[in-house]
C-alpha cells in the first residue's frame, strides 16, 4: 500500500499548531498560576503563635524567656538551632524535597518589644483585642512590632507543605534599645545571603533603606540634699494622655512630648519663684516619644503656691491650643502631696533645665530627596533621677551617618557643659539596598502576582538591623516587608488584620519562588 506522506505531514503540522496555540498556553497558565500561588496555610496558624508570644514578657534586655520558647519550639519540630550569648537564636530547616540546591534564605526578625503602659514589663502579659479589621492591646503596646513577623517565621517552620529552599530563621535580641544582639553576631552565625526581613510596618512597601541611629545616655550628677524647712507646699505634677509613638516613624507628626511639656511647666514656675525639685520621671522607653511625666516639686507657701496651682488650668488651655489635633487627650494635673525629706541639689536642677532647653527635640531637618520624610531628627526619650544623677537619653537618627554623628556630638557637648558624662549605647549605620536588584524585583513581582499590585520602594526614618548585618555579612541583600502597623511603641499600637494575611501569602509565595 502506498503511504501518503504529504497527508501525514499536513496532519502533524496542524496538530503541532493546535498544541502551540491552545494546549501549551493552558499548561503554562496552570504552571504559572501554581507558581504565583504556592500552597499557603491559613493565617490562623500565624495568629495562634502570636497569641503564645503575647503570654511571654519580652522587653528589651530581658529576652531569656522568649529565647527559651524559640529553642523549645525548634526541639519539638526536630530542627537544628543555635543560641548565642546574647540570646539570639537561629533555627535551620532543610529545603523541601527537590529544592535542596536552592540558595539559602534567611528570615530575619527580632524577639524584643517596646513595653509601654505596663506596670511590670518583666511579668505582665499582653491582652489583645480585635475591633473590626484592627487588633490592638488592652492598655499596653501590642508587640506586633515584631511579634507578627516572628509568628510568620515560626508558622512557616512548622508546616512541611510550604515550598522553600534551605531556611535560616534568625531572631535577634535588643533590637529596640541598642541592637546589641545584631552587633555581637558571630560572622558564621548564618550562611545565607538573601534576607527576608518581616519587620517593616508599611504594608504597601518594600523597605529598601533605613536611617542610622545613635542612642546616648547622659548622666548629670545630681546629689540629694536635705529638703528646705519652713512653710512650704509640695505638689505632684502629672502629665498623661500623650499619643507618644515611635521616635522615628512618628517624629514628624507634630505630637507632644512629655519632656518638652514638663520642661515648659517647670520653667514657668522656675522663672517666677523659688522652686526645688524632689522627683522626676519622664517617658517610658528610649525609642518612644515620651507620653507621660511625673514630677514632684516644693515651693514656699502663699503666693508661690497659688501660682503653681494656677498653672494646671493655663497649661491645659495651652496644650489644647497647641496639640488639640495631634494629642487631644493630653492633660496635666497638679495635686498636693506630703513633704519629702530630700530634694535634688538646686544647682543640678538648674543645669538640667539649661540642657533640656538646648537639646533638639523632633525633626532637625527634612529630607530633600525623600518626600515627607525627616532626614535628621532627635528624640529625648527619658529623663529621670536614679538617686545620684539625672539620666537623660537621646536618640538621634539620620540617613547621613556624618550628620547623625555631628548632631549627636553637639548634644554630648551641651550635656558636658553642664557637667554630664555621655555614653553611646548604640550606633547603627544607615542602610540602603539596591532597589533595582533582581532580588528586590522578584519580591515586587510576588506582590503583583499574589495581591495584584506593586509595592512602593521606600527608605524609612527608623533604624533596622540591616546596617549592622550588611557590614558583618558581606554580600548580604535584604528585602523588608510586613503588615500595616500603626502607632508602634505606644498604647495605641495596632495592626490591620487583613494585611497580616496578605503579607503571609506574599511571604510564603516568595519563599517558593526563591526555591
Amino acid at each position: 500500500m502506498k503511504i501518503n506522506f504529504g497527508f501525514y505531514f499536513v496532519l502533524t503540522l496542524l496538530w503541532s499548531i493546535f498544541v502551540c496555540i491552545f494546549v501549551t498556553p493552558i499548561i503554562i497558565y496552570h504552571y504559572m498560576d501554581n507558581l504565583h500561588n504556592a500552597y499557603c496555610p491559613p493565617v490562623e496558624c500565624v495568629m495562634n503563635i502570636f497569641k503564645q508570644l503575647n503570654d511571654i514578657p519580652r522587653p528589651s534586655h530581658h529576652e531569656e524567656k522568649v529565647a527559651d520558647f524559640l529553642c523549645k519550639y525548634a526541639q519539638e519540630l526536630g530542627l537544628e538551632y543555635k543560641r548565642d550569648k546574647q540570646n539570639c537564636v537561629v533555627i535551620r530547616k532543610a529545603a523541601t524535597y527537590g529544592h535542596e540546591e536552592a540558595e539559602p534564605v534567611v528570615v530575619l526578625n527580632h524577639m524584643d518589644m517596646v513595653c509601654v503602659g505596663m506596670n511590670d514589663p518583666l511579668h505582665d502579659t499582653i491582652r489583645p483585642k480585635v475591633e473590626g479589621d484592627w487588633m490592638t492591646a488592652d492598655g499596653t503596646s501590642l508587640g506586633a512590632d515584631n511579634g507578627i513577623g516572628l509568628s510568620m517565621a515560626l508558622a512557616m517552620l512548622a508546616d512541611d507543605n510550604i515550598v522553600h529552599g534551605p531556611i535560616e530563621v534568625m531572631t535577634t535580641t535588643n533590637e529596640e534599645d541598642g541592637m546589641t544582639g545584631a552587633e555581637a553576631l558571630a560572622p558564621d552565625f548564618i550562611k545565607g545571603r538573601k534576607v527576608v526581613n518581616l519587620d517593616s510596618e508599611d504594608y504597601d512597601t518594600i523597605t529598601t533603606g533605613a536611617a542610622g541611629a545613635l542612642l546616648q545616655q547622659h548622666s548629670l550628677p545630681a546629689p540629694l540634699v536635705e529638703a528646705p524647712q519652713g512653710k512650704r507646699r509640695w505638689y505632684k505634677i502629672t502629665i498623661t494622655g500623650g499619643k507618644g509613638g515611635h521616635s522615628g516613624v512618628d517624629i514628624a507628626k507634630g505630637r507632644s512630648s512629655a519632656v518638652t511639656m514638663a520642661w515648659a511647666m517647670l520653667a514657668a514656675i522656675y522663672n517666677e519663684y523659688d522652686i526645688e525639685l524632689a522627683y522626676i520621671d519622664i517617658g517610658e522607653a528610649n525609642a518612644s516619644i515620651a507620653s507621660k511625666a511625673v514630677v514632684v516639686i516644693t515651693v514656699a507657701s502663699g503666693e508661690p503656691a497659688e501660682f503653681v496651682k494656677a498653672q494646671e488650668e493655663s497649661f491645659n488651655q495651652w496644650v489644647a491650643e497647641e496639640y488639640g489635633e495631634t494629642d487631644p487627650d493630653v492633660r496635666c494635673s497638679i495635686e498636693k502631696v506630703k513633704p519629702m525629706q530630700k530634694v535634688i541639689e538646686h544647682d543640678a536642677f538648674h543645669q538640667l533645665m539649661v540642657c533640656l532647653e538646648k537639646l533638639p527635640q523632633g525633626v532637625v531637618k527634612m529630607s530633600e530627596v525623600i518626600e515627607n520624610t525627616p532626614e535628621t531628627s532627635n528624640n529625648v526619650g527619658r529623663v529621670y533621677h536614679d538617686g545620684a544623677a539625672f539620666i537623660v537619653t537621646t536618640h538621634t537618627r539620620s540617613f547621613i551617618n556624618d550628620t547623625m554623628e555631628s548632631v549627636a556630638g553637639d548634644i554630648a557637648n551641651v550635656m558636658a557643659e553642664s557637667g554630664a558624662v555621655s555614653k553611646i549605647m548604640m550606633k547603627a549605620p544607615a542602610w540602603q539596598e539596591d532597589a533595582m536588584s533582581p532580588f528586590i524585583k522578584l519580591t515586587s513581582d510576588v506582590f503583583n502576582d499574589v495581591l495584584g499590585w506593586r509595592p512602593r520602594m521606600v527608605a524609612m526614618h527608623f533604624v533596622l538591623e540591616a546596617g549592622y548585618l550588611v557590614q558583618k555579612f558581606p554580600g548580604l541583600q535584604i528585602a523588608s516587608i510586613g503588615p500595616r502597623i500603626v502607632e508602634p511603641h505606644s498604647t495605641s499600637e495596632r495592626v490591620q488584620v487583613s494585611t497580616i494575611e496578605d503579607i503571609w501569602k506574599v511571604f510564603v509565595n516568595l519563599l517558593a519562588r526563591m526555591a
